[in-house]
């Protein structure tokens, strides 16, 4: 926030939706192009979220039309191909767009009701039936009844990681051994491309192992990053990767840090509750239980609130305890809703208090580089209500907010998204 930015009480309010005024606001932008022009940002916002609706419904009837082709094809692979040349899409994109009608369909109705209703649409749909692919039909049930009233209004990673929680919590001996078989499939993967310049990749690495590659790879990169020095962080660490594959010598690497958030149930084995793993999501318990077991791991204990699952105390048994530490581990992740960038790369910002004038009993929170410069822009309000609720009001006049994350796994609502206007 900058000092010539009035302070804004932010106050949610109900969205009325213009859903069954659309195809009449149709017909009057297609009559007459300025229409757009004309209308209130708050209007033009409600116009997006209502043709959004509107095409998530439309993908609903197309999915059932698509499964009931399979059914008449016989379930024939072909009839991929005929749905390719409908769409004009490739024979990969219409394969996984069938596999996901038929899943919808025998295996999720609650998640094609929610298509019907308008509250999800296709790219987050295949989030669910491509995390569930491997469950049971028992299980499967389960997790469909589960994510009902979880996802509608989160975006594509927080349903991604909402189905994988679901499913690893409905089936956590099949969730380890999903893990155990991604493992034996690593590979580094190498694709050339028609400009000179090839995709190298790694594989279904250990994620512990990868998520600390990443974060040397980031450091080095982040160290190289002088005010004289032309290439970007992303050319950077490309290039840092590269030359630690070429010139590195297979010895001890650099320490890094990764946040692990495992109960202590989870960790002694008394049960199968999925962990988390910040900037990842949700991670079988067995796979927990490895990385803590792992060699150089270090503990710390964290207090949480018995009602909510918020961070209260962290342990400075590792080292000295600072502010700025606790509260990454408090956060986790960036604070700005939707975002899922790790607290341990995001900066701490302190934030407006609710009721309270700026720079008066500000509280801080983490927000990555990009958000944290976000909330200085005009039009942008961020603040922070006593129970550590961050709301953050755009430019059109509408208020998103992201509550605490919980440290219970089975409470945890990191950047729980809801869409509201401001008064």
């Amino acid at each position: 926030m900058t000092s010539s930015q009035p302070v804004r009480k932010l106050v949610p309010a109900t969205a009325q939706s213009a859903a069954g005024e659309l195809p009449f606001v149709l017909q009057s932008i297609r009559a007459d192009p300025n229409t757009l022009q004309r209308m209130k940002d708050e209007q033009v916002i409600d116009l997006i979220r209502d043709t959004d609706a509107e095409i998530s419904k439309l993908q609903a009837l197309q999915l059932r039309a698509i499964a009931d082709l399979s059914v008449r094809r016989r379930q024939a692979p072909s009839a991929s191909s005929e749905v390719a040349l409908a769409l004009s899409t490739t024979e990969h994109r219409a394969s996984a767009i069938v596999s996901a009608a038929k899943a919808l369909i025998a295996r999720l109705p609650r998640m094609l009701n929610l298509m019907d209703d308008g509250q999800l649409d296709l790219y987050r749909a295949m989030k669910v039936t491509d995390a569930t692919a491997w469950l049971s039909g028992e299980h499967v049930r389960v997790v469909d009844a589960t994510l009902e009233g979880r996802i509608p209004g989160k975006n594509a990673t927080q349903v991604r990681r909402a189905a994988a929680y679901a499913a690893a919590q409905a089936d956590p001996e099949g969730a380890a051994l999903r893990t155990e078989r991604k493992l034996v499939e690593r590979r580094v993967t190498l694709h050339h491309q028609d400009a000179g310049v090839t995709h190298l990749s790694v594989n279904n690495a250990p994620t512990e192992k990868a998520t600390a590659a990443y974060a040397r790879v980031d450091q080095t990169a982040r160290a190289l990053k002088t005010p004289d020095e032309p290439r970007t962080l992303d050319q950077l660490r490309a290039d840092v990767a590269i030359d630690l594959l070429l010139s590195g010598n297979g010895g001890p690497s650099e320490r890094t840090e990764v946040f692990l958030h495992i109960d202590l149930a989870t960790y002694l084995g008394l049960n199968q509750t999925p962990a988390a793993l910040s900037g990842r999501g949700p991670i079988a318990a067995a796979l927990a239980r490895h990385i803590v077991g792992g060699s150089g791991t270090t503990l710390r204990r964290v207090l949480t609130d018995p009602r909510t699952g918020h961070a209260v105390e962290l342990s400075p048994t590792r080292y000295a305890l600072d502010q700025d530490e606790f509260i990454r581990v408090r956060d986790q992740e960036c604070r700005q809703p939707g975002c899922t960038r790790p607290a341990q790369r995001c900066g701490i910002k302190a934030t407006r208090t609710k009721g309270e004038p700026e720079g008066v009993a500000d509280q801080a929170v983490t927000l990555c580089s990009r958000h944290g410069k976000l909330a200085g822009q005009p039009g942008w309000d961020y603040e922070v209500t006593p129970e550590g609720t961050v709301n953050v009001a755009t430019p059109s006049g509408q208020v998103h907010s992201t509550t605490p994350p919980s440290m219970h796994p089975a409470r945890r609502r990191t950047n729980r998204l809801r869409k509201k206007h401001r008064r």
